[in-house]
């Protein structure tokens, strides 16, 4: 329970941070406690840089307190414009005639001081009095990183407050509403596919700001992709609009798979995020179907998705699966790399087995049972074969039926199409048949009828 809450705890300090209302002033100046008469003037902050030794009677704790905020000034007809609102805290002194207040950015450099000077007869009369302070006129630009000190005039050593501050950001909804730099404007494009350019029209923006635009891979964040050119608003955490106008081109985000014949790496590479399954499947023309591999599927939160030991099969391919559907990609069918193929022959009572290829390589044999499209079933043992060999499986009667199949596949690599011969028919003689074609050249010799060999040999036996 104390997680709940501290939980609600921390969205509640959010959610205020984020929607804090910045407060109002129509002018900007200074204001000191009441009963004491001040006035301010700009300063160059350069000759209250040198501090001198302190009197004995000056207490070091002549300057109290310095807190900072943002205040909006916001006249009717002019854009609102943000400020430092400084509040100070000093006990007043014979030996200290004001204060000296400064802002320095961080960001930019830049400076801004000003000098409040006490009365002096009215200050006499106050010694020892705690005097309030507040100055609003140092304006800044949103987030700006502040540093802010306040010294005495003339200005003794070690006696200095000193502060960092961090201005609102356009995430503040008070300063995203109201202040112009906030103002992501409006963003148009045109796209010329033919000459693979991008025309982006850029509207609705403060005119005396600089204002960028870029290409991005938009990953967890938007990495760059070329030089910028006029776009957002060059200010730290500036609003930011983004158009993605090749979302819909999932076709292409395919296209990057690569494969390295040394390694028998096969690798996929993203040209920016997506989120997608793949699998490795084998293709068959017969109706355009790709049959999914076992153990290929893979998620893809990284930026790369890799196979090693891939068979070069012109069928093996690679099935992408987002939520707007898949896409098959088969990266040897154009016949670049080595291929194989199991080829089939009937001798007396058997089916005899051979495979050929450029490059040397491993092979199983099996005859399945095809309970679904994509699954076969061992009807029986698996017999190993080299290139250039091949083995001999005996048929019986049972096994000429339109579910039993012939698959044969790679072992000396992790990944490899099955490749088989369904739809076995007996009734034939004297002709073969190979991968992808039914087999109903199967001889009439073939026919290997157990039960009536069986009753030769009770006879035989009587």
């Amino acid at each position: 329970m104390i997680g709940i809450y501290v939980q609600i705890l921390l969205i509640i300090l959010f959610w205020n941070a984020d929607c804090q209302i910045i407060p109002r002033i129509e002018e900007c100046g200074l204001s000191c406690s009441q009963g004491i008469h001040c006035k301010s003037k700009p300063s160059g902050g350069i000759f209250n840089s040198f501090c001198h030794d302190s009197p004995a009677s000056l207490s070091s704790m002549v300057l109290k307190s310095m807190k900072i905020s943002t205040v909006m000034k916001c006249v009717q007809g002019s854009p609102c414009s943000l400020h430092l609102n400084i509040k100070g805290a000093l006990s007043l002194d014979e030996n200290v005639r004001g204060l000296e207040i400064c802002s320095f950015s961080l960001d930019t450099q830049q400076s801004q001081c000003t000098n409040v000077r006490f009365t002096r007869k009215k200050s006499k009369m106050l010694n020892g009095k705690k005097v309030q302070v507040q100055f609003n006129c140092f304006e800044v630009n949103v987030a700006q990183h502040i540093y802010v000190t306040m010294k005495t005039v003339p200005h003794y050593c070690e006696v200095k407050l000193s502060q960092q501050y961090y201005v609102e950001d356009c995430r503040n909804s008070d300063v995203g509403k109201y202040i112009p730099v906030c103002s992501a404007g409006k963003l148009d494009y045109n796209l010329d596919r033919a000459r693979k350019t991008v025309t982006v029209n850029v509207s609705n923006f403060p005119r005396d700001q600089d204002y960028y635009v870029r290409l991005c891979h938009k990953w967890f964040t938007c990495e760059d992709v070329g030089a910028f050119a006029v776009g957002w608003l060059a200010l730290p955490d500036a609003r930011r609009i983004q158009l993605c106008p090749f979302e819909n081109d999932t076709q292409v985000l395919w296209d990057n798979t690569v494969y390295n014949p040394l390694t028998q790496t096969l690798a996929w590479e993203p040209a920016c995020p997506v989120l997608v399954m793949v699998n490795l499947c084998r293709f068959t023309k017969s109706n355009d179907h790709c049959e999914d591999i076992e153990n290929s599927f893979r998620n893809s939160p990284e930026k790369q998705v890799k196979y090693s030991r891939v068979d070069t099969h012109p069928k093996l391919c690679m099935k992408f699966t987002t939520k707007r559907g898949s896409w098959i990609k088969c990266p040897f069918a154009h016949g670049e790399f080595p291929a194989w193929k199991m080829r089939t022959a009937a001798v007396a009572e058997q089916i005899q087995v051979f495979f050929t290829s450029q490059t040397k390589a491993q092979f199983s044999v099996l005859v399945c049972n095809r309970t679904q499209m994509a699954s076969c079933e061992s009807l029986g043992m698996h017999h190993s074969v080299s290139v250039g060999d091949s083995v001999s499986i005996p048929m019986s009667r049972e096994m000429c039926g339109s579910t039993i199949c012939i698959q044969g596949w790679r072992t000396d690599v992790d990944y490899s199409v099955p490749l088989q011969v369904c739809d076995t028919y007996c009734g034939f003689h004297g002709q073969s048949y190979s991968d992808g074609n039914p087999a109903k050249a199967m001889t009439h010799s073939l026919v290997w009828n157990q039960r009536s060999a069986a009753k030769v040999r009770r006879k035989g036996g009587k």
